[in-house]
């Protein structure tokens, strides 16, 4: 056991280490340059284009789901623990100015996942029971050829592994420890029923997902366009009202992220270990993590899409980045920066816990602990559809169709095992594998950005004439 968490550390520490987070911020830096930085210039146009649709109804075919249906998928992956124990992680390790460097991540992730999005719909094609598939592994065998096809079955492999890390086992067990903390928050001496709560809340998670997973993509589709936004709607509500509640903080709190990202230590009180390097980490990694861009999971969802035109469902993934990240993870930090009081570099605070004081700070540590339960609980439940969704693909894609359905049992009985379960490795193993997912669909995100170049620079020139 020691010797895999040795191997794992190690590899971990490339995949999430400068070399490759380089490579992610500087695919997006890449990208951007090139289409002449559309995530500002088209900033208004793609807000029109996403959010401003979002109450217009449209007609999915067989086999295929609306825009917003994709995109609320791609953001039920996308949006879960990682906007809350992950942000603030980033910051009490971090600093402040890991706050900033999420944002940097943020921004040019934009267009990494803006390009991830139309390659999947221009790539994509029908599978046997005429549902559309698509994500790195066809847009690599499609787009770069035969030749390439081993690359495709390379990421299939990681990422029906890694569903059931990232995208399972680690969520369900924040989920159940959520749950744990609001019982014994309104009834101190129940921890010798932890056990039974834990096992009760994997049941319950599992009975929801399996039924949710029987109607396939359409009913996964039809779930998440309603739970994504009412989740989002309850937390971005509270954290605002956090927020307001310590208004008079904001100029302090602003002031820190900023010199903290350039001058960490003036920022936490001079404490050691805290510089700009690693500031930078902590906020590229965590923005990467809680975004996914340049991961390569969420163009799988995006594929399904009734709309024919890659970049305008390509909108939406630049949309996806900006609210998981910009909007909801910022106000994650300033509810953790404002509310709580952040044992800088002390690790047994970096996660909920730290969280729930800054909601507690206005609502009180039992309502406190209340709101973070229901926010992981959806988030991290929606996580657990998004990524039931890319390991069925992936295993599909690897297997043939014949595998969909014992990959969906075995998927939700994994809900239950992780609720009962100690996960310290299996977050460790999960996060390895979710960097590892990276390396194949950045090399054909790269050697197929020309075709995304062209495919934007023919909508824009149609949208002006």
């Amino acid at each position: 056991m020691e010797a895999i968490k040795q191997i794992n550390s190690a590899i971990n520490g490339f995949v999430w280490g400068p070399i490759m987070l380089a490579l992610l911020v500087g695919t997006g830096v890449y990208i951007s340059v090139v289409t002449g930085f559309k995530q500002f210039t088209k900033f208004g146009y793609m807000w029109k284009n996403t959010f401003g649709k979002i109450f217009q109804k449209t007609e999915a075919g067989k086999g295929e789901i609306t825009p917003f249906q994709a995109v609320s998928t791609a953001l039920a992956s996308t949006v879960g623990t990682g906007n809350i124990a992950g942000v603030t992680g980033a910051i009490i390790l971090g600093g402040p100015g890991a706050v900033f460097w999420m944002w940097v991540s943020a921004i040019f992730g934009m267009m990494t996942k803006f390009t991830e999005v139309t390659l999947a719909v221009k790539y994509r094609e029908r599978n046997e029971k005429g549902d559309w598939v698509g994500g790195p592994m066809y847009y690599i065998k499609n787009g770069l050829g035969k030749n390439w096809k081993w690359l495709g079955t390379v990421f299939a492999v990681l990422g029906m592994i890694c569903a059931f890390g990232i995208g399972n086992l680690t969520q369900i067990n924040s989920i159940a420890g959520s749950v744990n903390k609001m019982v014994l928050a309104f009834a101190p001496g129940a921890e010798s029923a932890s056990f039974a709560i834990n096992l009760c809340t994997g049941i319950v998670i599992a009975a929801f997902c399996a039924v949710v997973l029987l109607g396939g993509v359409k009913r996964i589709g039809q779930v998440t366009e309603k739970l994504v936004p009412f989740m989002a709607a309850i937390y971005i509500v509270c954290a605002i009202v956090v927020i307001i509640v310590h208004a008079g903080k904001l100029p302090a709190v602003f002031g820190s992220i900023f010199a903290g990202a350039f001058n960490p230590q003036a920022a936490v009180g001079g404490i050691a270990g805290f510089t700009i390097a690693n500031a930078i980490r902590r906020g590229v990694s965590r923005g990467v993590f809680s975004n996914e861009a340049g991961m390569g999971s969420a163009p799988i969802a995006h594929a399904a899409t009734s709309e024919k035109d890659p970049v305008k469902q390509g909108l939406y993934g630049m949309f996806e980045v900006f609210m998981d990240t910009i909007v909801i993870c910022t106000l994650t930090s300033l509810v953790v920066l404002c509310g709580a009081n952040p044992q800088f570099g002390n690790a047994d605070m970096a996660g909920a816990t730290t969280t729930i004081d800054g909601f507690a700070s206005v609502f009180g540590p039992k309502f406190g602990s209340a709101l973070l339960a229901i926010g992981l609980l959806l988030f991290a439940t929606s996580t657990i559809l998004g990524w039931s969704l890319y390991g069925v693909r992936c295993a599909e894609y690897v297997f043939g169709p014949k595998i969909i359905r014992p990959y969906e049992i075995v998927f939700c009985l994994v809900v239950v095992v992780g609720s009962i379960t100690e996960l310290t490795l299996a977050w460790d193993i999960a996060d390895t594998l979710n960097g590892l997912m990276a390396i194949p669909n950045l090399v054909a995100v790269l050697l197929l950005s020309p075709v995304a170049f062209k495919l934007t620079k023919e909508h824009f020139a149609g949208i002006k004439k």
